[in-house]
């Protein structure tokens, strides 16, 4: 199985209560090859909730114990961050996962690129303390930029062979 975003599939579960649906995984969600997961869901965290992003760290540090995540009240969200990332872990492994697919600038999802801990929209280069841990434990980790047809399809491909059901 593949790990996506849900809030790439469609689900309401972004900090506003939105989505980021998107088309091309919509359309290959028909192949019943995907698992739809939110890390901040999984840490039990409301829909709508208050943004988040890392206190000028990647989520490596944050996986590391050397950086924290705030809300945009001032809150401390690091241990959300942390439970959602080992629930998704979790997941990954239960459905032997080898890839994932997740939303980019999250403080938990994204891939290359997180918001600088700042809240005004500046992103710099970074990975969410989910796909680190993902990355940490082998999984190759896509954002929906990275998305193709041919990309989906090889993917899809790969785990329709690995996976037999």
């Amino acid at each position: 199985m593949i790990l996506v975003s849900a809030c790439l599939l469609g689900h309401s579960v972004r900090y506003d209560g939105g989505s980021n649906a998107h088309e091309l995984l919509l359309q290959y969600n028909e192949c019943e090859r995907f698992v739809a997961v939110c890390p901040e869901c999984l840490a039990m965290m409301p829909v709508p909730r208050p943004p988040m992003e890392l206190a000028h760290v990647s989520g490596k540090k944050v996986l590391a114990g050397k950086g924290q995540a705030f809300d945009a009240e001032g809150r401390e969200t690091t241990e959300y961050l942390l439970m959602g990332a080992e629930k998704l872990l979790k997941i990954a492994q239960d459905y032997a996962a080898a890839v994932a697919i997740l939303k980019e600038g999250s403080p938990s999802c994204g891939v290359r690129r997180i918001h600088d801990g700042s809240f005004t929209g500046k992103k710099v280069r970074g990975q969410g303390v989910a796909t680190a841990l993902l990355l940490k434990h082998g999984l190759r980790v896509y954002c929906e930029r990275d998305m193709t047809a041919e990309l989906l399809e090889k993917l899809v491909m790969e785990d329709m062979d690995t996976h037999r059901f």
